[in-house]
């Protein structure tokens, strides 16, 4: 792509070509706007409303958007599906290498901004180009692939069932702190070989640096000093886990780029099914088309979770670009030290994405064209055991529970005020009926690696809850006794 000269302000400042779409011109030096208030990517603004957000933005600035990220912190905000895949798959332009950024390099981003955990380079994946990204990447694929599919499934399913058995029998939960939260983080600790006491502490570490809030920095340090103490002990004493597998694979990863990729799978392992999770059942209770076509066997549990996906993604935000020379943009020239976030909530939201523009009238069920793992060479790894933590989490709470309803108004719902994550604070609901779990599977050794292919899953991915069993839940109803590992690890998250 070639970059034309842009047009000159008095004074030598390129001017901003925002004026065709209703902006008005606006002189930028070094890619912050003079003159011209940048719009907040933080705070209750994007938590209250986002999709309106993007949607103001559009309008007045097209596919690519001057943003601020924390005062005094400029960044494009891209907002068109074409322009976020041609971010994405020019490396050369657009480079994941965050020392590429301006704002660091000329002091402007303070030790302790809350932008730090998510900006800051590290030696893995997300913040290399070229063949460095391609020798890590392998490590993480090829790790993630020794997961047996099946066993994920059952031990989600296990996991799932003890939390909704220690409900107790009133009648109410928080599908939020009590199961989205909790959920996929009895199953993540397991995978990487943490202490299974860790995972509060964990979680909580998590969202804090996820939501770039006052404690991030910090919190961001504690959560690598543990895995870092996992990784010395995985180095001595390896065992079947990925942070095992992760050290013993053939890119011969140092010990300080294990922690770092440990960082990336357990925010991808978690926060992304967390919210997942919670926004799919979200839909569930208030969206009535959604929930009758979903019930009513017209959509799948696969289908309705690509939806979401579309819709409100787990991740709406991700940071980012840089750009590594002056471009232009979706219209705007891009100075070379930019930053570029990619607005993936709001390119699929786009009219000029196929599909897109017909959201609101008819099911996206089945189309994966969304842009919600990201795109080009740095799309997720870890998109496949997600899909199957939150599919099981899904049917499982659906089988159980079949009658859920909301137990506060819509919208009294509240978000979290993150930047990046798209994730409800709680989700309070009601239920009176429950069917028996399933019978459990038999103990078996955690997570060895399949020697063999894997049998196809016996379950269709779409099969959707049943009524025919329901009855009225009672203190002390006889349950199919649940493995000793899951009794004792959903008493201690239980607080028993």
């Amino acid at each position: 792509m070639t970059a034309p000269e842009p047009p000159r302000a008095p004074g030598g400042c390129p001017v901003a070509h925002g004026a065709a779409h209703g902006g008005g011109p606006a002189p930028y030096g070094g890619g912050l706007p003079t003159g011209v208030p940048l719009t907040p990517l933080y705070g209750q603004a994007v938590a209250d409303d986002p999709h309106g957000l993007y949607a103001r933005l559009r309008e007045r600035y097209g596919p690519v958007a001057p943003i601020e990220l924390e005062p005094g912190v400029e960044a494009w905000l891209v907002l068109g599906y074409g322009e976020l895949l041609e971010l994405t798959r020019n490396e050369a332009l657009f480079s994941k290498d965050s020392r590429h950024w301006r704002v660091p390099s000329e002091g402007r981003l303070a030790p302790d901004s809350r932008l730090q955990p998510m900006t800051a380079w590290r030696p893995t994946l997300l913040n290399l180009d070229g063949a460095e990204h391609q020798r890590l990447r392998a490590a993480v694929s090829d790790t993630l692939a020794q997961i047996d599919h099946r066993q994920l499934r059952e031990t989600t399913e296990a996991a799932a069932n003890g939390l909704i058995d220690s409900w107790g029998p009133d009648g109410t939960a928080d599908l939020i702190g009590q199961y989205a939260r909790a959920l996929p983080l009895l199953v993540s600790t397991q995978l990487v070989g943490l202490p299974t006491g860790s995972g509060p502490r964990m979680i909580e570490l998590i969202s804090h640096f996820v939501d770039s809030g006052p404690e991030s920095v910090r919190a961001a340090g504690e959560f690598q000093s543990t895995l870092a103490e996992l990784v010395r002990h995985r180095r001595g004493a390896p065992s079947a886990d990925l942070t095992s597998w992760l050290l013993a694979h053939p890119a011969a990863l140092t010990d300080e780029e294990a922690v770092h990729h440990l960082v990336v799978l357990m925010i991808a392992g978690n926060e992304t099914c967390i919210n997942w999770i919670g926004n799919t059942l979200r839909l569930l209770l208030t969206d009535r088309r959604f929930r009758a076509t979903l019930t009513g066997g017209r959509l799948t549990v696969s289908d309705a979770l690509e939806e979401v996906l579309w819709r409100d993604p787990p991740t709406q935000n991700f940071p980012g670009r840089w750009a590594t020379g002056d471009t232009v943009l979706g219209g705007q020239y891009v100075s070379a030290g930019d930053m570029l976030v990619l607005g993936l909530a709001a390119a699929n939201a786009d009219p000029a994405a196929q599909g897109a523009a017909s959201a609101a009238q008819s099911s996206l069920g089945g189309n994966r064209a969304h842009l919600a793992w990201g795109a080009g060479r740095h799309v997720c790894p870890a998109q496949h055991p997600a899909r199957i933590i939150v599919e099981t989490a899904i049917e499982t709470l659906l089988h159980r529970l079949p009658d859920l309803q909301l137990a506060v108004p819509a919208g009294e719902l509240a978000w979290r005020p993150s930047p990046w994550s798209r994730a409800l604070v709680a989700l309070p609901v009601l239920y009176s009926a429950f069917t028996p779990p399933r019978p459990p599977a038999p103990e078996r050794p955690a997570w060895t690696p399949p020697t063999t292919p894997a049998a196809p899953d016996p379950s269709p991915s779409g099969s959707t809850p049943s009524d025919a069993t329901s009855t009225e839940r009672t203190p002390g109803s006889e349950q199919p006794a649940r493995p000793s590992w899951w009794n004792s690890l959903v008493g201690w998250w239980s607080g028993r």
